[in-house]
């Protein structure tokens, strides 16, 4: 696979122009369902010595999960349980594990030591193509191996095959499209903080029922505006063997710098673009929702499209456990993936109590809860 980044680029004169066609999602208020309380039982964890965070399965080209001799197969960022969990972030690597009758089984790190093209992996998506063999492992290659650490995000993949064992046998990662410094920020911060870095980041593949293309979704920071708070989801389409970069589908310059994971389900005849997001990650003096779940709907990939249940909000945190859970995943079959954040706080700080910071971080799936879809409506099942 080879990348481009010429389809449609917005001339010199153009280049602060909003592209024509991108949705907005400036909502006037948020409120929405809340998600269950985590409990102790919940945050036990699936590999003891390890935090694991966000997740994908590896899914059929139609969306629906893989289940392989008995076994779904998972991927989640993983780290070692340091003692400060934010620093997870600055070691991750993606790990293998598949659910079965019997639980949950380890299979180790997903790509060998010293395959990735960057310092760290993040997150992405994994799909098995129709040939019932071949699999696509799409990430983030965040910094640049054998730089200095840096907050530089690309999108690659490694193509692989479906054994008896699970998805291995990776090749060489591929650069998939680079941003184009018009539509998209070229994400290449040596220094951040949480929640305000910008985004080329989480490549999710989606292949379009209606069209029968194939395209990448990613979490991207707008690149005709300046502002801090400047997120959009990205889009990309693989055209004769390579992938070109088209227009943003939804923007929140103003509103809001991130929305993550950005994947998409259809149900019913409808598309369903789905994203997380945190509070602190929506500009100050606006409006804000809670950590959770959102999304947009539409009748084809292309939009028009609007915010779900009136806001965009489909599920959030309690309003009592602001941070319990985060990076929702919504399968082909309306289950959502998630996992612990820190859970249990009950209103106490890591000022005041900076043992928390590790003891109250699950770093382990969170409970599945499903949705139920009606029209521009999306809930909580049951």
């Amino acid at each position: 696979m080879t990348s481009s980044s010429n389809d449609a680029l917005p001339s010199v004169e153009d280049r602060r122009a909003r592209p024509h066609g991108v949705a907005r999602w400036a909502p006037q208020s948020i409120s929405g369902a809340e998600i269950p309380l985590i409990t102790a039982a919940d945050a036990a964890p699936v590999l003891p010595g390890l935090d694991l965070w966000d997740n994908w399965p590896l899914a059929h080209e139609d969306g629906r999960t893989v289940v392989h001799h008995g076994r779904q197969y998972w991927f989640f960022l993983s780290a070692p349980r340091f003692a400060d969990p934010g620093q997870r972030h600055d070691a991750a690597r993606i790990r293998l594990v598949s659910l079965g009758a019997d639980g949950w089984r380890d299979h180790g790190n997903a790509l060998p030591d010293g395959f990735n093209p960057g310092t760290r992996e993040w997150a992405g998506s994994a799909v098995l193509h129709d040939d019932g063999i071949s699999v696509t492992l799409l990430f983030t290659a965040a910094g640049r191996r054998g730089a200095a650490p840096s907050f530089e995000q690309r999108l690659f993949a490694s193509r692989g095959r479906l054994g008896n064992d699970g998805p291995g046998e990776w090749q060489a990662p591929e650069e998939l499209v680079a941003a184009d410094g018009a539509r998209y920020v070229a994400a290449r911060e040596a220094e951040g903080k949480p929640g305000l870095i910008k985004a080329f980041r989480d490549p999710a593949w989606f292949r379009d029922p209606q069209t029968g293309e194939r395209h990448l979704l990613f979490t991207a920071s707008a690149g005709w505006d300046d502002h801090d708070y400047n997120g959009v989801v990205g889009l990309a389409t693989l055209r004769d063997g390579v992938w070109q970069l088209g227009v943003p589908l939804v923007e929140a310059v103003g509103v809001n710098n991130e929305l993550e994971r950005a994947h998409v389900v259809v149900r019913d005849g409808r598309y369903y673009l789905f994203w997380s997001t945190q509070r602190r990650t929506f500009a100050p003096g606006g409006v804000s929702g809670p950590n959770g779940l959102y999304a947009m709907v539409a009748e084809r990939l292309s939009g028009p499209w609007i915010p779900v249940n009136g806001n965009g909000l489909v599920a959030g945190n309690p309003a009592s456990e602001p941070t319990q859970g985060y990076s929702w995943w919504v399968t082909g079959e309306g289950a959502v993936w998630s996992f612990i954040d820190h859970w249990g706080m009950r209103g106490r700080t890591f000022e005041d109590h900076p043992e928390l910071l590790r003891s109250q971080f699950g770093g382990t799936p969170a409970p599945v809860f499903h949705l139920a879809f009606a029209g521009d409506r999306v809930s909580i099942a049951g």
